[in-house]
């Protein structure tokens, strides 16, 4: 045998070898990733309490009460601002239905002093904050641009560009730590605005200046009808490791898990340790908006196997397994939920239309030009109408 030959041999050799090695990590790596992820959960669907080695809380039954409550007047809002908009009150509603526990859990563990930056469907994290329902649905009935002053409650308004709060969360995190504060920030998104570059923009600005900021995503399945799938070949939560920071997924449909990651991840941030990225894994079961129709792209069957989710269900079965309520509790509850509902339908139908010209009002803070031009052009011709009806 040749010196050669004997070479070539060894070289074939460690070839295959590299290659099986090679074959073996692309193998883990696939494993990896087609892996079951980490789900944070502190009550089953079934009810049942559960305990977990990082995140537990202990809450008392007025709490749980609390909780409870929150997530069943809130539903309640939302199925009447539904209804409202299908009689033609409202000219569009993004309902949250399924995902009370994910708004409420999260709006429960922040302070006062701690900064909401909402897209336009957190009406349960509104509700904790103390705005006014009624004021949410001025701005879907097209009477107002928000109803609400973002500072009374550390509530900024609604956004409706996909993404964008996210950026607007993290400058003003970067700000309070420029001050001094010992507050922190949260800003809610989608599934869907987790493929926006303004994300991206804001998990990189948020992990360089580690900013004091919560990224909390409601992963509901859907970007209106393009499933998770199409949108990430990993969870979401995962994608925060690439930017430099920590990120979890919780059961989004568990109002307990919610509420003490999100603690959690909150005092994180007050502690100077930057942001961190919740991924809440919950499900929209109703429709994107009032304009959308689910069943051209969803099935049936899934709605019902998250319908057996149901985080109101889960907390009550807990609750009277263990006796934290009563059924005078829940009576009460429901005579409440009544009256929140008729409070809303009086105080929308009784909203006053603005003025024909208020839309130019505030465009800038002195006077502009093209602003005044169009004011005038636009005067004049509701005027016409006016004269039209003289003749």
């Amino acid at each position: 045998m040749t010196v050669e030959s004997t070479a070539a041999r060894k070289t074939t050799r460690r070839s295959s070898g590299t290659k099986r090695t090679a074959s073996a990590s692309t193998n883990k790596a696939q494993a990896s990733q087609n892996a079951e992820p980490e789900l944070v959960q502190l009550l089953t669907p079934e009810g049942e309490r559960v305990q977990h080695p990082e995140y537990d809380i202990d809450l008392s039954s007025e709490e749980l009460r609390g909780l409870y409550r929150d997530m069943v007047l809130t539903r309640r809002f939302d199925a009447e601002a539904t209804a409202l908009q299908r009689q033609g009150e409202l000219g569009l509603w993004a309902s949250l239905l399924g995902q009370e526990a994910a708004q409420i859990g999260s709006g429960r563990a922040l302070r006062d002093d701690d900064y909401v930056f909402p897209t336009y469907r957190e009406h349960g994290v509104a509700w904790v904050r103390g705005v006014d329902p009624t004021n949410l649905l001025g701005m879907f009935r097209g009477v107002n641009h928000g109803g609400w002053d973002p500072n009374t409650n550390n509530f900024h308004l609604y956004t409706i560009v996909i993404g964008s709060q996210t950026l607007h969360a993290t400058g003003y995190a970067m700000g309070i730590t420029k001050d001094g504060a010992d507050s922190a920030v949260i800003a809610y998104f989608g599934d869907g605005a987790s493929s926006q570059g303004d994300v991206s923009e804001a998990f990189t600005f948020s992990a360089v200046y580690n900013a004091p900021v919560v990224f909390f995503c409601q992963n509901n399945q859907w970007a209106i009808s393009e499933p998770t799938e199409k949108q990430t070949r990993v969870p979401l939560y995962q994608r925060a490791r690439g930017f430099g920071f920590p990120g979890v997924r919780v059961d989004g449909n568990d109002v307990l898990a919610c509420l003490a990651v999100t603690r959690s991840a909150l005092e994180r941030a007050r502690r100077g340790e930057g942001p961190t990225l919740v991924e809440a894994f919950t499900y929209r079961m109703g429709a994107h908006t009032t304009s959308d129709d689910p069943t051209k792209y969803r099935a049936d069957e899934e709605r019902e196997a998250w319908e057996a989710k149901d985080p109101i269900l889960r907390l009550k079965a807990y609750m009277e397994r263990e006796g934290h309520a009563d059924a005078a509790f829940f009576e009460e509850l429901e005579t409440e939920s009544e009256t929140l509902g008729k409070r809303v339908r009086e105080a929308v139908r009784a909203m006053p239309d603005p003025g024909h010209l208020a839309i130019f009002e505030n465009v800038y803070a002195d006077g502009h030009a093209l602003v005044d031009e169009e004011r005038a052009q636009f005067a004049a011709y509701q005027a016409s109408f006016a004269d039209g009806e003289a003749e």
